[in-house]
């Protein structure tokens, strides 16, 4: 699959002045519901209405969704509101309901992504349809099996695509529900720059207020657009509860976002960046001589280990190194989690290279 600005045509299409605004309740719980909340989204940003029907959940017991009775209800937001739905789809029998009941749009769960063959089976199903369909990230952070859903559902001659980044599962806790891993949504920018990128802070916060800084970030990233959970009586919500915000909040939200320009003709400005970035450039270098270097010190502390029957793995040394570099970093205002990132890298790195010394033969 190859990049082509094709891939945005959809969304252009849509001649939107802002970001595109995807916005409604975690789940559709009842008529009156997704009709107050639609109503209350009328007059905003909100280009597509969202509401989850069939709701895969981690464990079972929790609510998962009034399932298709909710469709008429969709059917009913887009009659009153003139504003597009959408919802999610998990096999092709939700496919071919959501079809017949003229959905606008289908999204992809992370749940479904992680799976080649239910991915495959709902791309066929959509075979031959113009339907726009958002492809959100797998729940571990697997850029190949991203890209793998992607490419699926675009080799089934569905061409009207776009990718929904969500977080990623982490066995490490952190103040999100899911971590945004920018890097992995910036590859996929990288890789396919035309496809439209839409953040689903709600998802990646957990909790409502960590939505506004998620969002000013992602289009800071040059992000295409926005899905944020919205809700008429948040605490009281079926599913989700604590990352759902009311309609009122969201127009706020919106309202206090800087949406900034890809670039400018200022010639300053210009001319600025470019020395930044040519000291930007200096130091990247003396990154890689530097981690070069130290590349070549472990080697040689793998040869002595080697000499002497020593393990690679020095459990003392390692905590030693990651506490003294964390009060270090601190410093320099670096992150505890930036820091932890890093070290641990260069670690596993330096451990390869020890392996490789222990298990070269010495003939």
């Amino acid at each position: 699959m190859k990049n082509s600005r094709s891939l945005r045509k959809w969304l252009d299409d849509m001649n939107l002045s802002h970001p595109l605004l995807i916005a409604g309740p975690c789940s559709a719980e009842t008529e009156v519901q997704v009709l107050d909340i639609a109503n209350q989204l009328k007059d905003s940003d909100v280009t597509i209405y969202r509401a989850g029907i069939w709701k895969p959940r981690t464990r079972p017991g929790n609510f998962e969704g009034v399932g298709a009775l909710a469709l008429e209800w969709l059917k009913k937001v887009k009659k009153e509101t003139g504003i597009l739905t959408t919802t999610e789809v998990a096999n092709a029998n939700h496919v071919d309901l959501a079809l017949k009941n003229e959905i606008d749009i289908l999204w992809i769960g992370a749940r479904t992504t992680v799976s080649p063959f239910i991915v495959q089976e709902i791309a066929e199903a959509l075979r031959g349809t113009k339907k726009i369909v958002l492809i959100k990230n797998p729940v571990n952070p697997d850029l190949s099996l991203w890209m793998g859903a992607i490419e699926r559902f675009y080799s089934s001659n569905i061409k009207n695509i776009g990718a929904i980044h969500r977080g990623f599962s982490t066995y490490e806790k952190t103040k999100y529900r899911n971590n945004p891993e920018w890097q992995i949504a910036i590859d996929l920018q990288r890789k396919l720059p035309d496809l439209p990128l839409i953040l689903d802070p709600s998802h990646i916060a957990g909790r409502r207020d960590l939505i506004f800084d998620l969002c000013q970030t992602a289009l800071d990233l040059n992000y295409d657009g926005l899905m944020i959970e919205s809700h008429n009586d948040p605490d009281n919500a079926w599913s989700d509860a604590k990352q759902q915000i009311t309609p009122k909040e969201l127009k706020l939200l919106t309202k206090n976002l800087i949406i900034r320009g890809a670039t400018t003709d200022n010639e300053d400005y210009n001319d600025k960046l470019k020395n930044l970035r040519t000291q930007i450039n200096l130091y990247d270098n003396q990154l890689i001589n530097i981690l070069g270097n130290r590349m070549d010190v472990a080697e040689k502390i793998g040869l002595l280990k080697k000499k002497n029957n020593v393990a690679v793995l020095q459990s003392k040394r390692w905590n030693e190194i990651l506490g003294k570099m964390i009060l270090e970093g601190d410093e320099k205002n670096l992150s505890e989690e930036f820091i932890l990132k890093v070290f641990k890298a260069i670690h596993q790195e330096s451990i390869n290279h020890q392996e490789m010394i222990l298990k070269t033969d010495n003939n």
